[in-house]
């Protein structure tokens, strides 16, 4: 199994949806872990991980061809 590494965080659900998806269309391997309490959902967050082998490829994609 791989180490999976943080690579994007962000409040809003969507964005991490977006970035997972150009991360993949790119072909790297990426989930969204719901780091969002519960019933309020007012602390927390989303986090974009993927695997430790493809950080910085990731980082790159992420700094130069996304924007919000």
């Amino acid at each position: 199994m791989a180490e999976w590494q943080k690579v994007f965080e962000t409040d809003a659900a969507i964005r991490a949806e977006i970035v997972k998806g150009v991360l993949e269309e790119k072909g790297i391997t990426a989930i969204v872990l719901n780091k969002k309490e519960s019933v309020y959902q007012i602390h927390g967050s989303y986090e974009v991980m993927v695997s430790s082998s493809e950080t910085i490829q990731a980082i790159n994609i992420i700094n130069n061809e996304i924007t919000f």
